[in-house]
């Protein structure tokens, strides 16, 4: 044998001996993941029940998933959620904890969040929701605003901070009402057709805004009755629909002569809480499925005061709790907002196939709808600057804003539940 098959013998050699060494590796790294993955999945397998009630006569699993989602909504960020929640599953379960109180849960969650500096005010707004979702106060969240203000984003990034499982968009209630049989509405969205003034605009915006308020009954009717939170989001959301003033009359009733800008500005305003006075149009007598005279006469009929007077004593006769509704409309600088349409309208083409020719009158009608939106500002409607330097901290105030809201309405229901029935 020559050297030079020797030395290849030997370097073919040490070629098996390190694919040997590296599958040996491999191997090892494997089984150590493999047992890694084995001792952490632990906690996912063992169930830990939570007993409810006095009696303790009730139980769930403990999902560490919803628990994290839970702590969430409370502002906490979801990657620190996410490790609070593996931390107490991991202390009750090596702890052998595996029947626990929910009184006993919560004392080793609190516990958990201070020790991660989320103390008293995470703590009190974690309890604060718990109460919300253990009297299922029906919640609806209105996100108003007209093209290119940022409606979807914000509407879906409040869905999950929230944790609401629902987010409605009228843009897809138009489009069903629009393609149906005796379609009640135009195939041109309103703000793309020709108007002799920004009244006629704006009574025409009013009227479709009712089409669609009629198309969203039956989801805001199971909202109502089942207490389920939910956002709707679009640009087919006046809120003069929904908002009822002080002598629960409906501003429908008087729509007529409020439809001018100017004239809804000067209106008496209202606190923000007052208006939570609303949807009380979709406080449903199940049995005889009776909406209020509002949605019936979605057409525009004039109902007569004592007919709506009688229609609102029936529904609060019957209806649940107070809904809390919470009507926001999103504003962009005009500059910005004026860009984003610009772009918007260049790439878009209209269902009729019509190419909007003229984008400065498109662009002004967007704009004197979005007038009419924040005129609502005079009566207690929260009006939000959206911009995308200032996403994320708008955000996160929305999110601070919401559950303050959410936390006056629970409190307004338990004081009613408190009150002595009157004789």
């Amino acid at each position: 044998m020559s050297v030079d098959e020797g030395s290849g013998s030997g370097e073919r050699r040490e070629m098996r001996k390190d694919k040997q060494q590296v599958i040996k590796e491999e191997e090892e790294d494997f089984s150590f993941r493999f047992s890694s993955r084995n001792t952490s999945s632990k906690y996912d397998f063992v169930k830990v029940k939570v007993w409810l009630g006095d009696n303790a006569d009730h139980y769930y699993v403990l999902s560490r998933f919803l628990l994290s989602r839970m702590l969430t909504v409370t502002k906490i960020p979801n990657y620190v959620a996410i490790k609070i929640a593996l931390e107490l599953k991991k202390l009750l379960i090596d702890n052998s904890l595996l029947d626990v109180s929910q009184s006993d849960l919560e004392a080793n969650l609190f516990k958990l969040m201070e020790r991660r500096g989320y103390g008293e005010e995470y703590i009190n707004r974690y309890k604060m929701m718990t109460r919300f979702h253990h009297q299922r106060v029906p919640l609806v969240i209105l996100v108003c605003g007209t093209a290119c203000v940022g409606k979807s984003t914000i509407a879906t990034q409040l869905a999950q901070r929230l944790n609401l499982p629902n987010v409605l968009q009228t843009d897809m209630v138009y489009e069903l009402l629009r393609t149906s049989t005796d379609a009640p509405l135009t195939s041109t969205p309103v703000w793309a057709r020709d108007f002799s003034s920004s009244e006629e605009l704006i009574t025409e915006f009013c009227r479709e805004c009712r089409i669609v308020r009629k198309g969203l009954a039956g989801d805001l009717k199971k909202a109502m009755k089942d207490g389920k939170p939910i956002i709707i989001e679009g640009i087919y959301l006046d809120p003069s629909i929904y908002l009822m003033d002080d002598e629960n009359k409906t501003l429908a009733d008087v729509q007529e002569k409020t439809l001018d800008t100017n004239h809804l500005a000067a209106n008496d305003s209202k606190t923000q809480m007052g208006i939570n006075s609303l949807l009380y149009t979709d406080h449903v007598n199940s049995e005889e499925g009776t909406l209020s005279n509002e949605v019936n006469n979605v057409s525009g009929e004039k109902v007569s005061g004592e007919e709506t007077d009688k229609s609102s004593l029936v529904n609060k006769e019957k209806s649940g709790p107070e809904p809390i509704i919470i009507p926001i409309v999103l504003k962009m600088a005009e500059f910005d907002h004026k860009a984003l349409l610009e772009e918007e309208i260049s790439t878009r083409t209209f269902s009729d196939k019509c190419l909007v020719q003229d984008k400065d009158k498109l662009i002004s009608n967007l704009k004197t709808i979005q007038d009419y939106l924040c005129s609502f500002n005079s009566q207690g409607l929260t009006v939000v600057n959206i911009s995308a330097t200032t996403f994320p901290q708008t955000l996160d105030w929305l999110h601070g804003y919401l559950l303050e809201c959410i936390e006056h309405g629970i409190s307004s229901v338990s004081n009613e539940h408190s009150r002595p029935a009157e004789k």
